[in-house]
């Protein structure tokens, strides 16, 4: 998806660790609920806004009575389109890229035992609609007496507004392989929408997302979900918060870290809300094609042997 633009020097970040215990009465009460953090990033000039992933828990609060775990995939599944209308409208509404957090999507709309795929949701205040697959599944996503998901086989690079954005969910940014077939992309945003139930699982994402924005030379942007959603049978505890990474170099500070949130189990309130002022993604571009202190721009094959001993 291509919108022209001339490249900007800075943009605004917004991430939000969405508290899924907040709960809401219906599909409408949820697009309120994430107007009312859109609007306020958009007062502080975001322009791209991130959700988690399973960000569409948060419907669990008004699920039908006697719904099971096995089931939940499948009814997300079948409130997903009506979700992105909804979405479709507020990336347009505040002007920004929305990725609208993950949920549940029919492989065929027109048959359900297809099976289903967890897939990020973005959008366009242009009007563009991208759908991002979650590639990489946690075995409690496979299981078929649980949610029993299919992974994705399909990689986006969405150009808008000069930038070159890409979304990784979750488990996708631990996997190092991924990074090789990345850095010929030039990819000026890598947006990681997550859930983690735990604070080892919080820092394998995390600390993974650092080491990307190493790697690609780019900047790495990550949120997570927090609380418990209403009625959820399946994840009890989540813990994270928002982090956005840029490559260690002495232009940019030497650490890596333009900004941050505590992560946290439950704020008690909507969750943190990160907005990230003037992220400078052209000095990290001109930084990407060639002026890194070591940065190799990507990697050449290379033969590997394997030596016995003994």
């Amino acid at each position: 998806m291509t919108s022209p633009a001339s490249f900007p020097e800075y943009v605004t970040l917004a991430l939000w660790a969405t508290n899924l215990g907040r709960p809401v009465k219906d599909m409408a009460g949820w697009a309120d609920h994430v107007n009312a953090q859109m609007a306020e990033a958009a007062k502080q000039g975001a322009k791209i806004f991130v959700l988690p992933e399973y960000a569409s828990e948060q419907w669990l609060a008004f699920k039908p009575e006697g719904l099971q775990t096995g089931q939940e995939i499948d009814w997300m599944a079948d409130l997903a389109p009506e979700a992105r209308k909804y979405a479709a409208g507020l990336a347009k509404k505040h002007d920004m890229l929305l990725v609208a957090g993950s949920m549940p999507w029919h492989i065929d709309p027109e048959n359900p035992d297809a099976g289903q795929t967890n897939s990020a949701m973005i959008f366009t205040p242009e009007g563009d609609a991208i759908i991002q697959d979650k590639l990489s599944l946690t075995p409690g996503e496979q299981e078929p007496e649980n949610w029993n998901l299919t992974p994705g086989k399909a990689f986006n690079v969405i150009k808008w507004r000069g930038l070159n954005v890409a979304v990784l969910i979750c488990l996708d940014i631990e996997m190092p392989a991924l990074s090789c077939l990345l850095a010929p992309l030039d990819i000026d945003l890598l947006l990681v929408p997550s859930m983690t139930l735990t604070p080892s699982g919080y820092n394998r994402v995390f600390g993974c997302a650092k080491a990307r924005a190493v790697e690609l030379m780019t900047v790495v942007a990550a949120c997570g979900t927090t609380g418990a959603a209403v009625n959820t049978t399946n994840n009890p505890t989540n813990y994270s918060g928002c982090s956005v990474y840029t490559p260690c170099e002495p232009e940019l500070g030497h650490i890596g870290r333009f900004a941050e949130t505590e992560p946290t189990f439950d704020d008690g309130a909507d969750g943190e809300l990160l907005i990230a002022k003037d992220v400078p993604i052209g000095l990290i571009r001109n930084l990407r094609h060639g002026g890194a202190e070591v940065w190799p721009g990507g990697w050449n094959a290379v033969h590997v042997s394997v030596i016995k001993s003994g």
